[in-house]
């Protein structure tokens, strides 16, 4: 379990609500923060800057309140718990709650609040192209991906050039694996890649056939997902040199959830089983 800096009832006087009232007259919102972080150095060096400044981080909640109005306290708590992880060096995960001590509902009540937990997960992804600028389609695509404040930290691979896989009767593939931090859940990063694909003009005519631009998940933390429409870690993974070549170069350390085994031993079983 990570350490924690935690802020509690923080009063800020701001103009969130869905009343006219109460968005033109204020009214007082306590915050409650739970800063994920590490403070082993800060700790052993008594050096403020090596640690998370709580009270920097107050202003900050304060002055983003002030200047920002929302309807809703989910609407509240989602976008200040986002630029806190954005823009706050070294908080990895936030536990936030936005309380309304004058809620209007007419009865007698203490606060309304809402409470939300947020944090940076680490995603691998498999890029690939095999039409047109192939090599320019991912640089594309890795462009898109570093322009994103939902994603950062982006890693590349070296480049390869891999024969088809599944359906032979087509170009070779230039493929690469990515590791990021992302704010995203499984499904919104695999609404944004699906979009950054459409970009490049990616059509899906023919199941494992030629394209400008795929990028597929491969592990988003060490999440276990079987949807119609996703399924992490991606399936038969451990069968496709092209993913397992550029990933083992990456993270060859990384322990696959369900197969109980790193990428490096999956390419090396991969490549035994081949002959090499």
């Amino acid at each position: 379990m990570s350490d924690q800096i935690k802020i509690r009832n923080l009063e800020v006087y701001a103009h969130h609500g869905v009343y006219p009232e109460e968005t033109k007259l204020g009214q007082k919102f306590l915050v409650d923060a739970s800063l994920c972080t590490d403070t082993r150095k800060a700790g052993f060096t008594d050096n403020l800057r090596l640690s998370v400044d709580y009270g920097a981080v107050c202003h900050f909640i304060s002055e983003y309140m002030k200047t920002h109005t929302f309807k809703l306290l989910e609407a509240v708590a989602e976008h200040l718990a986002e630029v806190i992880l954005q823009d706050i060096p070294g908080v990895r995960r936030i536990d936030l709650e936005i309380k309304k001590p004058w809620a209007p509902i007419a009865l007698p009540i203490e606060t309304a609040s809402v409470a939300i937990s947020r944090e940076w997960h680490t995603a691998y992804l498999s890029i690939g192209s095999n039409l047109g600028d192939r090599v320019g389609f991912l640089q594309y695509g890795l462009k898109r991906m570093s322009e994103n404040p939902q994603l950062r930290g982006v890693k590349v691979s070296s480049f390869f050039e891999t024969e088809p896989y599944g359906y032979a009767d087509q170009g070779m593939f230039v493929n690469a694996a990515v590791v990021l931090q992302t704010l995203y859940t499984p499904y919104e990063l695999l609404g944004f890649l699906q979009k950054v694909e459409e970009e490049t003009g990616r059509k899906r005519e023919i199941h494992w056939g030629p394209r400008t631009l795929d990028l597929d998940i491969l592990f988003y933390d060490d999440a276990v997902m079987e949807q119609s429409d996703l399924l992490v870690p991606h399936p038969d993974m451990e069968n496709r040199m092209f993913v397992l070549e550029p990933l083992a170069e990456l993270c060859p350390g990384k322990v696959h959830p369900v197969l109980g085994k790193t990428v490096l031993t999956m390419k090396r079983e991969l490549e035994s089983q081949r002959g090499k």
